[in-house]
């Protein structure tokens, strides 16, 4: 009788430490569930490339953005990449009505990111669209005011390296007249790899987007939330003129990444890492 009673009080014993457990890790599991602090909220982001890219150099960034949960469109502009529009046809409208009609597309709103001449194209986007998109965030981008071109605000960059090996073709484009600088002056803290992988795919640029006015507004453009990322090592839009394009424009949320002119290249990890930032 006396080892029965022993035996009921061990296993008594032993149900209620499991009982205990038990609730312990649901109770665990169901405060990590409930607190939307553990974990970032997921955004929709739409990456546009600058000139002489295409989609395809978003690809890094575009991993690494999914590995944290975000949902990520590459916009492939006309006439870059694999895309086989004729160059002399292409104009800015058409960049922007490629990202305009991807956004579209989607539910909700998105950060929009624009590289370099990728800045014209989204800010050219917003003007047309501003209720789609939840933030602009340039990376080392042209930032036009009202009225401006690709054209005049490079030209005006005095510490420019890229307008010295750029020459106008009777195809209708623009191109690099000595392929040996591009990755110099795009990307030389990139990897070797990289660099074959840009000039391997180097396209010409559609001549009119350089020359064309961009034309915005307060109450459209200026209405949109905008973040820029500076390029603190570019050779291609120099740090002072990255400073006075963001200053006109405005933009108080600045933060720098010390690379050369292509961060989605060369520091993909960096600048995914931030885009989630600025994004939450």
């Amino acid at each position: 009788m006396k080892l029965t009673k022993i035996y009921h009080s061990q296993i008594l014993k032993a149900a209620c430490l499991l009982l205990m457990v038990t609730t312990a890790v649901l109770f665990t599991s169901c405060k990590k569930d409930a607190d939307p602090t553990t974990s970032k909220p997921v955004k929709t982001f739409v990456l546009v490339h600058g000139a002489f890219q295409g989609a395809y150099s978003w690809k890094q960034v575009k991993e690494d953005l999914e590995k944290q949960g975000q949902r990520v469109l590459t916009v492939e502009l006309p006439g870059h990449g694999d895309d086989k529009t004729d160059p002399a046809t292409i104009t800015m409208d058409s960049y922007k009505n490629k990202v305009v009609s991807t956004i579209q597309g989607l539910t909700g709103k998105v950060i929009l990111v624009g590289h370099s001449m990728g800045g014209m194209v989204i800010s050219a986007t917003a003007e047309a669209i501003p209720e789609k998109i939840e933030r602009l965030i340039y990376v080392g981008a042209f930032v036009p005011a009202n009225g401006q071109s690709l054209q005049e605000l490079s030209l005006g960059d005095p510490d420019s390296k890229l307008k010295l090996i750029l020459q106008p073709t009777a195809q209708g484009t623009i191109e690099i007249n000595d392929l040996s600088k591009l990755t110099e002056v795009f990307c030389a803290d990139a990897s070797t790899a990289l660099k074959t992988e840009l000039l391997s795919k180097y396209r010409p640029d559609p001549i009119a987007p350089f020359a064309e006015n961009v034309m915005l507004s307060i109450g459209k453009f200026g209405s949109v939330n905008k973040s820029y990322i500076r390029t603190i090592n570019d050779l291609a839009i120099g740090l002072a003129a990255q400073n006075k394009m963001l200053t006109a424009a405005a933009i108080k949320d600045v933060y720098d990444l010390q690379s050369s002119h292509c961060p989605h290249l060369s520091k993909p990890v960096e600048l995914s890492n931030l885009l989630v930032k600025i994004s939450n």
